[in-house]
């Protein structure tokens, strides 16, 4: 070793100055403050903060919340064939009774989409709600 009272000099440098020394870690022996602490036999809760309740509605809806199409079916062909006259069921069970000319032919168990209009007195085409196609188109 050498007696040298001069301490040693610094790398010269290069423009860019370092950063300083960051602290020394310390360990920390609990959680970090202000954090809550659990309880024995608990999960910590979640939030201390009671979420907002949303007030009370004043009563059921005047009108229907579910826009439905009604003019449009979907359902099997009951009574099939070249037309005019159709037997329709649809998934809930309704039964109708459609007219339509020049609609071709739809064999029995076809699932079908239709375009409804009020039906045309003129024509009954059996059982069922009475009513005239517009448009049908198979399904699947």
């Amino acid at each position: 070793m050498s007696d040298d009272p001069t301490p040693p000099r610094p790398p010269a440098s290069t423009g860019a100055s370092s950063p300083p020394p960051s602290p020394p870690a310390t360990a920390q022996s609990g959680p970090p403050a202000g954090s809550p602490v659990p309880s024995a036999g608990r999960p910590t809760p979640l939030s201390a903060t009671e979420p907002p309740t949303l007030p009370r509605p004043p009563g059921p809806p005047k009108k229907p919340t579910d826009s439905r199409v009604t003019d449009v079916l979907a359902g099997r062909i009951t009574r099939g064939g070249s037309g005019p006259c159709y037997g329709l069921v649809t998934d809930d069970g309704r039964e109708y009774a459609l007219h339509g000319s020049g609609m071709g032919t739809l064999g029995t168990g076809t699932t079908v989409l239709v375009t409804i209009a009020p039906p045309d007195p003129a024509h009954d085409c059996g059982p069922g709600t009475r009513a005239s196609i517009v448009k049908i188109s198979r399904v699947g």
